[in-house]
């Protein structure tokens, strides 16, 4: 494995497949673990990287446990451009603007941004034959939309940030300033950056999409889902440590663990196309 600084990721690739990953749960960490398997199997000639923020680079690493040797670590701890970090709120949710730290990390290549709870086991229609001649983004549907304080720049359907795919020619960062420019908001919270990316994809003309159908939003609560999709699922909420509120007298956050728990030998199957390597 290695450890770069992402200013130095400057081969030529023709696609570079990122996660981000910070100081989540444990259950995040298997979840990345399992959606770094999947993009190699799907995107195997393609350049993967994980960029991590708010913990050590190498307890990332040994938190997400077996993964294919040639993966790439990149510590983004002060990555974030200051265009993005000026804009965001004293008081924000913890992990807010991660994802654009870098906004890009190899010039000249196709780029897919993964959530690290979003595992993909079959390929997407909107990901056939993208990454080489595609000429348009890709971005994921949603169950509802939630753009935060971005709302008004983002279109009425529901959209959702945890598939990103930028082409070599889109401006991205410019698209972001642009943004950023036409809203007074700042950043306080997830369904904020949400908006942010999804009004800035879209100046690039309306991207091909990735169904709920194909990728399920999946959860114990509703709207989300508790089934998985045909070619993936998005385990949202599995990330965090604790919830705010609880039901029946527990947490919100045990059910979400349990959800994940549940559904974790069927995606170890589909990923790996047999039982096993449930364990890191």
């Amino acid at each position: 494995m290695e450890n770069m600084n992402p200013l130095k990721l400057r081969t030529q690739c023709p696609l570079v497949v990122r996660w981000t990953i910070g100081n989540v749960s444990r259950y995040g960490f298997e979840a990345l673990r399992l959606s770094i398997w999947g993009a190699k199997k799907l995107f195997p000639t393609a350049t993967h990287v994980v960029c991590v923020n708010s913990i050590a680079t190498d307890a990332a690493r040994e938190l997400t446990g077996e993964i294919p040797d040639d993966i790439i670590w990149v510590d983004c701890n002060g990555e974030m451009p200051a265009f993005i970090r000026d804009r965001i709120d004293g008081a924000m949710a913890e992990g807010v603007g991660w994802k654009l730290a870098p906004i890009r990390l190899i010039p000249g290549a196709y780029e897919l941004a993964l959530d690290n709870d979003l595992i993909l086991w079959r390929l997407p229609a909107a990901l056939k034959g993208w990454a080489g001649s595609g000429k348009w983004c890709v971005y994921a549907e949603d169950v509802a939309p939630f753009f935060g304080r971005f709302a008004r720049l983002c279109p009425p359907e529901p959209r959702n940030s945890g598939i990103r795919g930028i082409t070599p020619e889109f401006d991205f960062e410019g698209a972001l300033r642009s943004v950023l420019e036409s809203e007074e908001a700042r950043l306080g919270s997830e369904v904020d950056e949400q908006g942010l990316q999804t009004a800035a994809i879209h100046r690039g003309g309306a991207p091909r999409v990735v169904s709920v159908e194909e990728v399920s939003i999946c959860s114990p609560f509703p709207p989300h889902v508790p089934d998985l999709g045909r070619c993936g699922a998005h385990f949202v909420g599995v990330n965090a440590r604790k919830s705010p509120w609880s039901i029946h007298g527990r947490p919100a956050i045990h059910f979400i663990h349990e959800h994940w728990a549940n559904h974790l030998e069927e995606v170890n199957r589909k990923v790996f196309g047999k039982a096993g390597r449930i364990k890191a």
